[in-house]
């Protein structure tokens, strides 16, 4: 099996060595990097199956460099986030990240994230457009289709979008919703949900054909009756 290739993009020497010689001894190939302009000269130059990406670097900030990858590419990105540091999981998501995980961190934490990212990945591969009467949703480019109307939505509509097309016709609780979408770490207010899911409606279901609100339960992606 070929080895994976990962790219770290971290300025502090310790834990960038840290995650070199962990990773290398999980059997992946490693690049560094040590601010975001030579993370993204080494993400034009090569191939890459995941990178890490610390937020707090000189000279461009992580924030940047992570939007512009995904610009680019639809390269999985985990974010290496100090805990002090004021980021919520929508935020990162929305500036297209996969993933977080916050500094100081177990190394068999990161080691699970990322073959859960690999493994989506590889489901991806395997299936590559869902459809649901005339929305197509292309999990390898994340394109949305509206009949053949490129739809634009954010990370976080696309990720709510793709959880309701997985499971349509069954009913899904706001706690549901949030454990897979927003993540089992999120503590924010639930209504957020609500607040995505209006926004999904305006650009996919204005008159709510599809998105069904079950009250007193949650939501439901279902034909009409």
């Amino acid at each position: 099996m070929l080895k994976k290739n990962i790219l770290i993009i971290e300025d502090d020497p310790k834990i960038r060595r840290y995650l070199e010689l962990e990773l290398v001894h999980e059997g992946y190939n490693i690049d560094l990097a040590v601010d975001g302009s030579d993370g993204l000269k080494l993400f034009r130059e090569n191939n890459y199956a995941l990178i890490l990406l610390d937020l707090m670097l000189p000279h461009m900030s992580g924030e940047d460099v992570c939007k512009t990858i995904r610009n680019e590419s639809n390269i999985p990105i985990i974010v290496l986030t100090a805990k002090d540091e004021i980021f919520s999981k929508i935020t990162l998501l929305d500036l297209g990240a996969d993933d977080y995980i916050t500094k100081p961190f177990v190394i068999g934490e990161l080691l699970a994230r990322m073959r859960v990212i690999f493994r989506n990945k590889q489901s991806f591969t395997d299936k590559k457009i869902l459809k649901f009467e005339n929305i197509s949703l292309n999990l390898n480019t994340k394109e949305v289709l509206l009949d053949e109307t490129l739809i634009t939505l954010t990370k976080t509509e696309y990720n709510l979008l793709h959880y309701l097309m997985i499971n349509k016709n069954l009913v899904l609780s706001r706690e549901n919703i949030l454990e897979n979408v927003w993540g089992y770490d999120y503590f924010g207010d639930g209504k957020i949900i609500d607040m995505y899911i209006k926004a999904l409606r305006k650009k996919l279901d204005p008159d709510s054909k599809y998105i069904k609100t079950i009250r007193g339960f949650g939501y439901s992606l279902k034909k009409e009756d």
